[in-house]
């Protein structure tokens, strides 16, 4: 993978606006970072996602709803300023304010102004509905700092209308057919996301360990969740057909899962839209569903921000940076768009071998 320095782009934002440090992405004049991957003195976390969110830094800023999250990720002690979102503090020459991202609950963009100039660092984002967090914001900028985790034409996210229909029909399959249904997902955001559309009339729901947790710092803070038990509070006798247990995808394989009998496993993942996915990950259903960004969304949300200067993070970095300098956003709207080398993973965890070129997976 291609480096890339400040050196090597060169822009008139890098001076006082950003610019990629060692420690990752730098404003001098607020003197603090954007998720940083080593501690600083001044962090400003987008969510709390751990490639996000590390621990170390001196000092935290973030979005008000994600502190709990924060604190049960990064320490209780940790000196972290919730802000809310559309506030606007001052940071050394800097003036910053926190805007919806729709990722999870308590993420945020974070945009930077710095003598009437705007960057807009995105963090992760999602532009469909989801009601466990605030809609992503659109804010106008000139510098706009994307993810790209699904940065391919061939990634389209159906309606999650749709993806719920879907796994309902799944899960009343099995209880006729007197199987458990496993349902894999992401503990923190996925989940919860997951959780807030399933149909609890079908049959109970229970919840691994892992997503437990996370699931109970969504309702500390007014998420409207179904009702929901873990597997210890389970009577013996209990039919675990029919239920659906929603788990990490960790559990896939583990002794954890022969108290449920005979098994339907699957699985949700902005991933699942690559054919072949459901077989490598070894489920028999595969759910499209991400918490990410997809191709069409993702040049939306550029044009609309009317950035002139595009700085691409994560995942096809390379290809979504060079289609915006080939083919702009309309005729005769070229773009500055360079790729943005970062140690942000997105869902690099549940990612496969795929073709990294557009024209490759146009006609998929």
């Amino acid at each position: 993978m291609q480096v890339t320095t400040p050196e090597m782009e060169p822009t008139p934002f890098r001076r006082d606006l950003l610019r990629l440090e060692p420690a990752g992405l730098y404003c001098p004049a607020g003197d603090f970072f954007v998720d940083p991957w080593r501690p600083v003195d001044t962090a400003i976390l987008t969510h709390g996602h751990s490639d996000h969110a590390r621990f170390g830094s001196k000092r935290y800023f973030a979005e008000a709803s994600s502190e709990s999250i924060l604190r049960s990720r990064l320490g209780k002690e940790i000196d972290l300023a919730p802000k809310e979102y559309g506030e606007r503090w001052k940071l050394g020459n800097a003036w910053v304010s926190l805007h919806p991202a729709g990722h999870l609950l308590g993420s945020a963009q974070i945009r930077i102004e710095v003598a009437g100039r705007v960057a807009v660092v995105s963090g992760d984002y999602k532009r469909q509905p989801d009601p466990t967090c605030v809609p992503f914001e659109v804010v106008p900028c000139d510098l706009f700092v994307t993810e790209s985790t699904f940065g391919l034409p061939v990634f389209r996210w159906p309606s999650p209308e749709s993806v719920f229909d879907s796994i309902h029909r799944w899960w009343r399959e099995n209880q006729a057919a007197g199987r458990t249904s496993l349902l894999m997902a992401y503990a923190l955001g996925k989940s919860q996301r997951l959780l807030a559309g399933l149909d609890a009339s079908i049959g109970p729901i229970c919840l691994h360990g892992a997503v437990h947790g996370p699931t109970q710092l969504y309702r500390n803070q007014g998420v409207s969740l179904p009702e929901t038990f873990t597997v210890s509070e389970a009577a013996k006798d209990f039919d675990w057909s029919r239920c659906l247990v929603l788990a990490v995808p960790s559990a896939q394989g583990t002794p954890w899962l022969r108290r449920f009998g005979e098994v339907s496993t699957a699985m949700a993942s902005g991933w699942m839209a690559i054919r072949g996915t459901r077989r490598r990950r070894a489920v028999d259903r595969g759910f499209v569903m991400s918490d990410h960004v997809d191709w069409p969304s993702l040049l939306q949300t550029v044009k609309e921000t009317s950035a002139t200067t595009v700085w691409v993070t994560h995942g096809f970095s390379n290809v979504v940076a060079r289609y915006l300098r080939e083919h702009g956003l309309s005729p005769g709207n070229t773009l500055d768009a360079s790729p943005l080398e970062t140690q942000f993973q997105g869902d690099a965890e549940d990612s496969e071998e795929i073709s990294s070129s557009p024209e490759d997976e146009t006609g998929s």
